[in-house]
């Protein structure tokens, strides 16, 4: 808007006043001194009533302007002027700290919203898997249906995204207490090794800009939780706020494991993926056509003593899952852990019945049965050490337990009965274990955008 037309100086008569007004055509003028301060306001009501009384066209406008009259200061929130506007103000000066005139809001010039730059956050959950592991391998349900049933925690890997003006990306990660500085995504060759899986989801997802990524987890890696799915569920959910066609959760499982097993070359089952994307209690099943990720209704209160009864410790021993994978691969191919696999899958529908069901105890000393079935699929699951705290932690109150993940280390997870709960608690952290309280997480994957505040960079 030309602010000009406006305006007149401070020493002007009545007479230039009702010119200025005239050739507007907005029925105002403002009157401003010489160093562009405002001095006064007038309309042409104020005028035709001041020469009523008796005044003269060649008087000073300044006898007849208002020096309160209704403005709003610079930056003023749109609402206020909305509301202002509504209350028979016509039209509205806007001034700076100064009292400078800066913008003249009316109805029908009202600012328009702008589209302000967004960042982009994500959070996906850990899962625990209680049954059913080593059967969401290809290699096995290429021959047999395989089964798992888990669900996500309240540990998470955060993510936070910016778009940049250039191609330059930069990722800051916490877990790897370190960052990756590259020109372009054509650079990102030249990154050290450790960021190899964010290395492989950027080069699968090809963004075509520039961004920042801030990258931090709850839970240290290589324990058993499924840590890089839930880092590349994270990272896709930020990119995923960028898209106009957005991926849905059965895409973005699939665009996980691509980026894990098959960029990156991590050997590994199909179970991480969905668990952290879709969160909650879910029954998977696994045939090379589809896979089906059912849901499962648990009554709360079940869930609920669930929750209380599962003790989750960290043996401070991490693990390499892609080895222990490749193992169980070739045996499995040579025909030796089939059987023993086709017993898990049973197990693991047992595992859903007694949980649907709120048949708790059975369902811990089915973790019991599964532990012993999944330490025949590959010497390195377990070693004299992880047997001798599994033994011990039976001897003070557990009715079952297991390893997390492939195995090797990681974190454990026991299942205990209420009134011995304190004595497994303490006899585990006095063996050097700790403890992590957890809640159970169904929500998944959560992606959404912000608005940047300048002040907060």
């Amino acid at each position: 808007m030309n602010l000009d037309i406006f305006c007149i100086s401070s020493d002007s008569s009545v007479r230039s006043a009702m010119e200025r007004i005239e050739a507007n055509g907005h029925g105002f003028v403002i009157a401003v001194n010489p160093d562009r301060s405002v001095a006064g306001l007038a309309t042409d009501g104020d005028i035709r009533r001041w020469l009523l009384a008796g005044g003269s066209h060649s008087d000073a406008i300044s006898l007849c302007w208002k020096s309160d009259f209704v403005f709003a200061d610079q930056g003023a929130a749109r609402e206020v002027l909305l509301k202002r506007l509504d209350s028979q103000i016509q039209f509205i000066p806007i001034l700076d700290e100064a009292r400078r005139l800066v913008d003249i809001v009316t109805r029908d010039s009202l600012p328009a919203l702008a589209e302000r730059q967004i960042y982009a956050r994500a959070r996906a959950p850990a899962r625990i898997s209680f049954g059913g592991g080593g059967s969401d391998l290809t290699a096995y349900f290429a021959q047999s249906k395989g089964a798992v049933i888990n669900t996500t925690i309240s540990l998470y890997t955060h993510a936070t995204m910016r778009r940049r003006d250039d191609r330059r990306i930069l990722v800051n990660s916490l877990d790897l207490d370190d960052t990756l500085d590259v020109e372009s995504i054509a650079h990102l060759s030249e990154a050290d090794p450790k960021f190899g899986l964010i290395q492989a989801v950027i080069n699968m997802v090809k963004p075509d800009f520039g961004f920042e990524l801030f990258i931090h987890s709850d839970f240290p890696a290589k324990s058993g939780l499924g840590g890089s799915a839930v880092v590349a569920a994270a990272m896709l959910g930020c990119f995923n706020q960028f898209r106009a066609d957005q991926w849905d959760l059965h895409e973005l499982s699939e665009l996980a494991f691509q980026a894990e097993r098959l960029h990156l070359g991590i050997s590994g089952g199909w179970q991480d993926q969905y668990a952290t994307v879709f969160g909650g209690f879910n029954f998977m099943e696994f045939e090379m056509d589809q896979n089906i990720v059912h849901p499962l209704r648990i009554h709360p209160d079940i869930v609920r003593e669930l929750e209380e009864c599962l003790v989750l410790c960290d043996t401070g021993k991490s693990h390499e899952s892609g080895e222990i994978h490749d193992d169980q691969r070739r045996r499995l191919q040579a025909g030796e852990t089939l059987g023993t696999l086709g017993d898990v899958v049973s197990l693991t529908y047992a595992i859903r019945n007694h949980l649907l069901r709120g048949r708790l105890r059975e369902f811990g000393e089915c973790l019991h049965t599964g532990w012993l079935l999944k330490r025949q699929f590959s010497d390195r699951i377990s070693n004299p050490a992880i047997d001798a705290t599994y033994e011990r932690a039976l001897q003070h109150g557990a009715v079952g337990g297991k390893l997390l993940g492939a195995g090797g280390g990681g974190f454990f997870l026991f299942f205990v009965p209420p009134f011995a709960q304190h004595d497994l608690i303490a006899h585990l952290r006095s063996e050097g274990l700790v403890v992590r309280p957890f809640k159970f997480d169904n929500d998944g994957l959560m992606s959404w955008s912000v608005r940047e505040d300048k002040r907060d960079v």
